[in-house]
């Protein structure tokens, strides 16, 4: 089998039949290497690089006939719950976006707006299948409070479909008004509440999702939208960031976008749901298959590039990102499965100089981070926070030499001058032991293929590293329950996020990921060129 080394050993054997016939069984150990390319950083991310979003969606949207956002719209959560303030201020900060679908519907009830401050009523005649909706300035007040006493960053979608007329061609005509949202930046910053960010519309770009502006129009608005922000703040500072289109990527439309904007952009924002509806039975099987992982690559990279040929100063961010759209799956986006997609996505964002990556979402439909009706973790809840707990601001391009189930990733460590190793195992049946090697060049795709060479490194003298093991309850990956190092992860009766402890390994001996795993290695001891 090439250079791989594999031996059949007979340690123990389990076998768990699950609900979609997935079989997990183990006697099987494979050697493997992983590369860490030191030298420099191949990408860097924000400090508040972990994202996380709240939308409008009312009690009534349902997809597939299933209803799964009960009370978690702003407009109707509840803000004094211990666990939901809890689990955000573990990130100190979280970045929430504020947005979705509606946001295009909703009138904020500034003092000088006129009409009745009336609540989404659904309507299949309309778009989006919604009437208009309202966001009352005494609801925002709650919020505004509410975001303060976390420590949360606010990105604020605003309308931009304000003023006008959705063509029979699907394609919405006309300058935004701007009336209404210049109204409300006015009654933020006249009251001293804290918006870290203004985002002009939400999936209207190319084809865009129930209707569309074109790019041209977009760059004009955004440039609207920029001199609202610099006349509003004109004495504050850090002023606001401005951001958009926050919609799915296309090329041509992303490129003239960009290129007419000028400098009136900080990041520009594209949607992720690449493993199709919720509805899907094939989830886990893609989700598992390193192949159709490999191929969101694409988009980071043509983002990247037209950034890098265009005359922008803005970054790249993943403004929304759901991996199964129309509110995912119950037991699979709300499950230990969906952590290898989501620590997937945020290991190649951070490859691809991604600044910020926002999860939809933090709470509602089938893929919140927290449970929608009491707010405990979902087991991509602790994925993030170990990785905002562990995962540095610079990304060390990584690869493993072995068996394809294998993912891996490695940055500069937070907590230390080390490095943060990711390895997570796709593979039911073979548990991989692995030793991590430091090598002095790295080739990315379309790139000049460089040696690998091995990197001398400085060890600080420390003798053991830090490991935090994943795993499913029972083995299922359909559990809603993650255990790291063998120890469920839950809340406390008092309400607060668990500890999450690591377990202490020899730094000598090689990494051991079992099937269906996903490691964390702290190694506070390599002390590469890019993280000295």
């Amino acid at each position: 089998m090439g250079c791989r080394q594999i031996s059949v050993i007979v340690l123990f054997l389990w076998v768990f039949l699950f609900p979609d016939k997935t079989v997990v069984s183990s006697a099987v150990e494979e050697k493997g290497t992983v590369f860490v390319y030191g030298r420099a950083a191949v990408g860097t991310v924000d400090e508040d690089f972990i994202c996380a979003t709240l939308d409008w969606w009312p009690p009534q949207k349902c997809d597939y006939g299933t209803c799964a956002w009960d009370h978690a719209s702003i407009l109707n959560l509840d803000l004094n719950n211990t666990i939901f303030q809890n689990a955000i201020r573990e990130f100190a900060p979280l970045k929430i976006r504020i947005g979705g679908t509606l946001q295009d519907l909703v009138i904020y009830e500034t003092p000088d707006q006129k009409q009745p401050c009336l609540p989404f009523t659904q309507n299949t005649s309309l778009l989006f299948g919604y009437t208009q909706g309202c966001l009352s300035m005494h609801r925002w007040n709650q919020l505004n409070d509410f975001f303060s006493k976390t420590g949360a960053k606010v990105i604020f979608g605003l309308n931009a479909l304000s003023g006008r007329n959705v063509q029979p061609n699907g394609e919405a005509v006309g300058a935004w008004d701007y009336t209404n949202a210049e109204s409300f930046i006015r009654y933020i910053a006249q009251n001293n509440h804290t918006v870290d960010g203004w985002e002009l519309g939400n999936e209207l770009c190319g084809s865009g999702v129930g209707t569309r502006v074109a790019a041209s129009q977009y760059a004009t608005d955004t440039i609207a939208l920029r001199n609202i922000v610099n006349r509003v703040y004109n004495d504050v500072s850090p002023m606001p960031l401005v951001i958009g289109p926050g919609g799915f990527f296309d090329a041509a439309w992303f490129t003239e976008y960009l290129n007419k904007a000028e400098d009136s952009l900080n990041a520009t924002t594209r949607h992720i749901y690449d493993l199709g509806p919720g509805v899907d039975q094939h989830l886990i099987e893609k989700i598992l298959n390193p192949s159709y992982l490999d191929q969101e690559a694409n988009e980071f990279r043509s983002l990247k590039n037209i950034i890098n040929n265009s005359s922008t100063k803005a970054v790249a961010w993943v403004g929304e990102a759901g991996g199964a759209y129309n509110s995912g799956r119950n037991l699979v986006s709300n499950a230990f499965v969906y952590s290898f997609w989501y620590l997937e996505q945020l290991g190649m964002a951070s490859v691809y100089d991604t600044k910020t990556y926002c999860r939809q979402s933090l709470i509602g439909g089938n893929y919140g981070l927290l449970n929608t009706t009491n707010f405990t973790p979902n087991p991509d809840y602790y994925s993030a926070l170990i990785w905002r707990r562990l995962m540095g601001r610079k990304a060390l391009f990584t690869s493993f030499s072995g068996t394809k189930k294998i993912r891996s990733y490695a940055h500069c460590a937070r907590q230390s001058k080390g490095i943060t190793v990711l390895l997570m195992n796709l593979d039911n049946t073979t548990t991989v032991v692995a030793k991590v090697e430091l090598n002095n060049t790295f080739s990315l795709r379309h790139s000049k293929i460089a040696a690998t060479s091995q990197l001398p490194w400085v060890s600080n003298g420390e003798t053991q590293r830090e490991e935090y093991h994943l795993t499913a309850k029972d083995g299922d990956l359909h559990s809603r329950t993650m255990l790291l190092n063998g120890k469920a992860l839950q809340v406390s009766s008092a309400g607060d996020i668990p500890p999450l402890e690591p377990i202490h390994v020899n730094s000598t001996e090689p990494i051991t990921i079992a099937p269906y795993s996903i490691v964390f290695v702290h190694m506070p001891s390599v002390v590469v060129p890019a993280c000295a």
